[in-house]
């Protein structure tokens, strides 16, 4: 019978805590099934070159997901599938490993699953009492949330879904696999870089154009937001004036969502937002790869800060050293999840939702508000902004580290306005 595939590394505090000079702190589930592999295969040499690999990455626990994911399918891969040592691929495995993730077998595809392992329920919950999880698989899918909206709307079964690797998953699939075996050459380890020496990368990148979304919202749904939230904070004040709050700063700066909930090594305050000597307020963070920025605030976005402020009884603008959280539970303990302001803000989508369906507004009108996520108010207010803003301007306050990246995703106008600006333009007489 095959061999199925299973999870190797676990959550990012349970590999730290490994004993990287040897086997012994290794959850038993995992070394007992390496063992079970042909031993010409060397699993546990391959294994413990992809957790070397790992280690030099974890001071990241972002980066340590998207790597052990990327490199763990790899390993699993080169045993299960190729059965070729990991440190033995050559080139036309790299390439029969790319043509395999754009179409892995129905085995290798399970739902989204956060859990790798779980506790057993007669015992403690440690590493020794742990069992896999039966749903993981290297590859995951799940009904698009456009899908699961009309869905819930229609009140009928969404349609099973289907596996398809982004251009973006494909690109860190080559990026992870090189580094590995870069990493690998550099440490000694008698390997070649097969992904290096794949000449036709272009072909597992196209992709035609489609209808996709750009994750902006339109100026209506955007309105249709801003007014919910406004209408939840009215209702229920308690509960949605920070709500309110989160809508309008995510969108107003450009934030990610780890900008307002903060990281390990920093937590956002309101003496974060700071005046200069020209009246001037900026919002000071730690963004990506812990790097320090300012980011300018627009004067239309002052009434909300001062109306949140208001709502926490406290001064309407922000003093200098000012410690008061910028988010905090119902409870007071300070920040959140970024997992529950998600939460929150697709209370509003979804709100703003129903209101454009109950007004009757034609579907594509409302269509694109179906897969708005928390993230899209960074896009949205750029791609609005861009129009109105010098290119170097708005990337640096997005913290883009290329212009370039800047002018090609918002230096472009709307599809409606670009199609309405083509359908006067005639075939002749053009002089």
């Amino acid at each position: 019978m095959a061999i199925q595939p299973q999870p190797l590394f676990d959550t990012y505090p349970n590999f730290l805590a490994l004993n990287f000079n040897g086997l012994s702190a290794e959850n038993p589930l995992v070394v007992e099934y390496l063992a079970g592999f042909h031993p010409g295969l060397n699993a546990l040499e391959g294994y413990q070159a992809v957790r070397s690999f790992l280690k030099s990455y974890a001071g990241n626990e972002t980066t340590f997901n998207s790597y052990r994911t990327n490199i763990e399918r790899l390993l699993l891969w080169s045993l299960i599938v190729r059965r070729r040592p990991l440190l033995e691929l050559q080139r036309v495995d790299a390439e029969a490993y790319m043509e395999f993730c754009l179409n892995p077998p129905s085995g290798w595809i399970g739902p989204v699953v956060r859990g790798r392992f779980m506790a057993s329920a007669q015992t403690a919950e440690s590493i020794s009492s742990q069992k896999v999880n039966p749903n993981w698989r290297p590859f995951c899918t799940s009904t698009p949330k456009r899908q699961r909206k009309i869905a819930d709307e229609t009140g009928v079964e969404p349609p099973e879904p289907k596996f398809a690797m982004s251009q973006a998953t494909v690109a860190s699939t080559f990026s992870v696999c090189s580094s590995f075996f870069e990493f690998a050459i550099v440490e000694g380890m008698n390997a070649l870089n097969p992904f290096r020496a794949i000449r036709q990368k272009s072909s597992y990148r196209q992709r035609l154009a489609t209808d996709s979304t750009n994750r902006a919202l339109t100026p209506l749904q955007w309105d249709y937001v801003l007014e919910t939230a406004e209408a939840m904070a009215v209702e229920e004040p308690e509960r949605h004036e920070r709500t309110l709050f989160i809508t309008a700063t995510l969108f107003s700066m450009y934030l990610r969502i780890s900008d307002l909930v903060g990281r390990s090594n920093w937590k956002p305050c309101m003496g974060d937002f700071r005046q200069d000597g020209h009246g001037n307020w900026w919002l000071h963070v730690v963004g990506k790869g812990n790097k320090s920025a300012k980011i300018g605030v627009r004067d239309d976005y002052l009434s909300y800060l001062v109306r949140y402020r208001g709502y926490l009884n406290l001064p309407p603008l922000p003093s200098p050293g000012e410690t008061t959280p910028l988010l905090a539970s119902f409870q007071g303990r300070p920040g959140l999840s970024d997992r529950y302001v998600r939460a929150l803000m697709q209370q509003v989508f979804d709100r703003a939702l129903a209101r454009m369906i109950d007004e009757q507004w034609d579907d594509i009108d409302v269509d694109n508000l179906r897969l708005a996520s928390a993230h899209w108010l960074r896009h949205t207010s750029a791609t609005f902004d861009a129009p109105l803003r010098e290119a170097k301007d708005l990337q640096t306050d997005m913290r883009h580290s290329s212009l370039a990246t800047t002018q090609d995703v918002y230096y472009n106008t709307h599809d409606e306005k670009r199609a309405y600006s083509l359908k006067r333009l005639g075939m002749k007489d053009r002089g």
